[in-house]
Formats: C-alpha cells, structure tokens, sequence
C-alpha cells in the first residue's frame, strides 16, 4: 500500500505536473495533486503525493525535503490524516446550502 506525503512551501508555478515529474525522480508515484484556492484557482502553495510503497516514500522524504525548487525550499513529510469533519452547520449563519 502507498504513504501520502504533504508537499509544502511549493513554488505557485508549480501544477499537478510538475509535481509529478519532481517525485518520479525518487520513484514510483501513484498521484500528485498540488491544492487550488476554489475562488481564485491559483495554487494555495502546497499538495499532496502518494508514492508506491513506504520505502519510496521514505526516499523521498530524505531526498527531496528541504529541496530548493524554482527558489523555495520545499516540505516533504508523512501527511496526517484528515480528522476534519463537516457537518454542514455553522454556528454564527445555521445551516449553510452545499452547491
């Protein structure tokens, strides 16, 4: 099974990609997604991968954290799990509608 890795202070030319192609260098990568702003459309600066198996992940994390990349040294680590719950109610405005 794959680890998903956090992918941090991304240069905001940077796409899906790009980051693609920075990750294949270390191995076998099975997604690369970097995050947009839903508003605006433009890169919020960071993504996510998903490498192969631990041990390309692991790779990855050694080589590539701390990585200059178009200027900015990039984050690379085991991404946490998202805990984040919706439940569609919003104290201060109710129920919100979803689009």
């Amino acid at each position: 099974m794959g680890k998903r890795l956090y992918v941090g202070n991304l240069p905001y030319a940077v796409n899906d990609e790009r980051l693609l192609e920075i990750f294949s260098e270390v191995g076998t990568v099975s997604s690369a997604q970097v995050i947009l702003d839903r508003n605006s459309g433009r890169s919020k600066g960071f993504g996510f991968v998903e490498m192969a198996n631990d041990d390309e992940a692991q790779a990855a994390v050694d080589r590539l954290n701390q990585q200059e990349i178009d200027g900015r040294k990039i984050i690379v680590n085991e991404a946490r799990p998202n805990t984040r719950k919706s439940t569609g109610f919003n104290r201060s405005r109710g129920f919100r509608s979803f689009r």
